[in-house]
């Protein structure tokens, strides 16, 4: 029976890679992968030779049929992304959803993703979040602060670092400078990094130092000061 295998991999630290998705990685018929380039330094790491075929945002949806096809050949093929788990803020989700019409078995190995040490380490409040992923770069960037204003869930965000200044510039604006936020930069690598406080703070330290490297923005919400009343 066909089936669609995701694996996450490593965010950072290559040792991040679980012992079984090793033996997928090593019994997986055809490999499809967001970046050749990065999968194939993961494989040849692992010492592992595979055919790897590449499924990134400029060819998904006009090789989405093509690659059903394959699968529905196949007996193991595997789904990776650059870093973390396959579907999160990368096209997997698209391929995915076209398994299930056809009705192919799906089957997502647990793993590496940004978001939840992030999360985790970031101090705030964890037992509810919403996760927004990147924000549009233009058009309704806006709309989505303005939405997350009055929002009482821990705020998850995915940033680049040549836009995590305007993004703390717009949370001081949206949101308020006294937000509490916390950013984490390259996690899992040898500059992890976790600068915490508030709002207008965390954006005075990186205009004094730009960022560089992958980073996850946690946003808490203000806590409302007790006047004695319930």
């Amino acid at each position: 029976m066909a089936k669609l295998i995701l694996v996450p991999t490593p965010i950072g630290n290559l040792e991040d890679i679980t012992l079984r998705a090793i033996r997928v990685l090593k019994e997986a018929d055809i490999i499809y992968a967001e970046d050749t380039r990065v999968t194939k330094k993961l494989l040849s790491h692992l010492e592992i030779q595979k055919k790897v075929i590449p499924f990134h945002s400029h060819n998904e949806h006009r090789s989405l049929d093509r690659v059903i096809s394959q699968i529905q050949a196949s007996q193991n093929t595997v789904l990776v992304s650059d870093a973390g788990t396959p579907g999160i803020s990368d096209p997997g989700f698209l391929l995915v959803r076209e398994c299930i019409k056809e009705d192919i078995a799906i089957e997502c190995l647990p793993g590496p993703t940004a978001f939840v040490p992030a999360l985790v380490a970031s101090g705030l409040p964890c037992d509810r979040f919403l996760f927004e992923g990147f924000l549009p770069q233009k058009k309704g960037r806006q709309t989505k602060f303005m939405e997350m204003a009055n929002e009482q869930r821990t705020i998850v965000l995915y940033e680049s670092p040549h836009r995590l200044v305007k993004c703390l510039r717009q949370i001081c604006e949206f949101l308020g400078g006294d937000r509490p936020v916390c950013v984490s930069r390259e996690l899992t690598k040898v500059f992890e990094e976790y600068v915490r406080g508030k709002a207008s703070e965390v954006l005075k330290h990186y205009e004094q130092n730009p960022p560089k490297g992958e980073i996850v923005v946690i946003i808490g919400k203000i806590e409302k000061e007790r006047n004695g009343k319930d």
